[in-house]
């Protein structure tokens, strides 16, 4: 998730996180809803070189691997010559599905994430990984976001299921649910697997942005693959430093759209006594 994992102590974690190092980007510039103007001018030659390179490896793998509606309208973008200007996007993305790019510095509280995207905004990182981070990046950069995540934004289906999420975010804070709700994002929007005409194909940003989970995800043996259930998905722990153990197999956005409009309440009321479950059990 875009989402800090804890609003409270959002600023204690930009100062100190638990691994001893700083949120990446500059907050100091970002105004209340974290919004940054994004320097085009400010990115390096090497920078551009090195979004090429990503998008062109990325883009190589797409083929029988993510779902058309995916490939379709990252084509469209024609976002592979130069980082992308997320105003420009905007206006495109606007035109499609009502929704629109705004820059972040980074990680932003969860609250703030989940406001954008009840209004139709997504909130994208401006900064790019490092040389030394081409193959794995800790937060996630403007490549892992813009790649990843906005493409599917172009769909009508995804767009709505994006902004009834948000929704249900600001709900899920009021009431202690926020860790159910993020087991469903991880597993759909940035993990999740489609069976439809073309077979099993990915549409979750995290694997349609990595290099290796791509491929692991449809072809390794060793992960699950379950269909798509609302409660298990919402009971079962994830892996964010490792390829996923499960993954969650919706059979057209329609499904998952439908499945998850519901009044999510008398879900969690449910769910408050289930023990959680292990990734991969």
């Amino acid at each position: 998730m875009k989402a800090a994992p804890d609003t409270a102590a959002f600023f204690a974690v930009v100062a100190d996180k638990s691994d001893g190092t700083a949120l990446r980007g500059n907050y100091g510039s970002a105004d209340a809803q974290y919004v940054v103007r994004q320097d085009m001018a400010a990115y390096t030659p090497a920078e551009q070189a090195r979004w090429r390179r990503l998008y062109q490896r990325q883009a190589g793998l797409l083929p029988g691997r993510a779902c058309r509606e995916f490939i379709a309208a990252l084509t469209a973008l024609q976002a592979e010559a130069a980082i992308p200007d997320l105003a420009r996007t905007s206006l495109a993305l606007r035109r499609a599905t009502g929704w629109s790019l705004v820059a972040v510095p980074g990680l932003i509280p969860d609250e703030v994430f989940f406001t954008h995207l009840a209004n139709r905004r997504f909130p994208v990182t401006v900064w790019l990984r490092a040389e030394s981070e081409f193959d794995y990046v800790v937060e996630p950069d403007l490549f892992h976001d813009y790649f990843g995540h906005v493409p599917l934004l172009f769909n009508p289906l995804f767009a709505e299921h994006m902004q009834q999420y948000g929704k249900g975010g600001l709900r899920a804070l009021g009431g202690g649910h926020l860790a159910l709700l993020a087991r469903l994002y991880w597993y759909t929007v940035e993990f999740g697997l489609i069976d439809g005409a073309d077979g099993l194909r990915a549409y979750g940003a995290g694997i349609l942005s990595s290099a290796g989970e791509i491929d692991y995800c449809l072809h390794d043996r060793a992960p699950l693959r379950l269909p798509f259930s609302l409660a298990r998905c919402m009971r079962t722990l994830y892996k964010i430093d490792a390829y996923q153990e499960t993954y969650f197999v919706i059979r057209s956005f329609q499904q998952l759209f439908d499945e998850t409009a519901c009044d999510f309440m008398p879900i969690y009321a449910q769910l408050q006594n289930e023990p959680t479950i292990a990734a991969g059990a």
